[in-house]
């Protein structure tokens, strides 16, 4: 892991600070519109070098399982998705617990086609665990469910 702050824009360090702030960079970095390269420099920035992603998908049936991504492979997964359509997720609500030197983060979030936009594209929930090592926050692990018929987050 190098955290060379002398290497990086200071905002990317400053990101690194905060646990909440890591979190809505993480949202910065994925947002913008249909055909507009995303900064994957500071998407990976933020994340552990061993940091995992997990994506709930809901199959035709109506049962789900469990996609998971390092983060290269998640980059692969989404890039052609944010190649197409116009995509920015908004954090709309956030809880932090903290023990120590880990966190986890609840970070409730709407997907609009801008941020400004009052059409909402889905509604879902992050759970985000993350570490305190080196002088910075890393995201460790990310997993995400949306809102569909009968699933509603409501633990605040």
């Amino acid at each position: 892991m190098n955290d060379r702050t002398d290497a990086v824009p200071a905002h990317w360090h400053a990101d690194t600070q905060d646990a909440g702030r890591l979190v809505r960079a993480v949202y910065e970095c994925i947002s913008g519109p249909a055909g507009t390269p995303r900064d994957w420099a500071r998407f990976r920035y933020l994340q552990h070098p061993r940091a995992l992603s997990l994506r709930t998908v809901v199959e035709a049936d109506g049962s789900t399982r469990a996609a998971v991504f390092d983060v290269d492979s998640y980059i692969a997964d989404v890039e052609a998705f944010f190649a197409g359509n116009d995509f920015h997720e908004v954090e709309t609500d956030q809880r932090i617990e903290r023990f120590g030197q880990i966190a986890h983060i609840w970070s409730k979030y709407e997907a609009r086609p801008t941020p400004d936009s009052t059409t909402v594209l889905k509604r879902g929930a992050n759970s985000i665990q993350l570490c305190h090592e080196q002088g910075r926050w890393w995201v460790f692990c990310t997993v995400w469910d949306n809102e569909r018929e009968g699933l509603r987050f409501d633990l605040f």
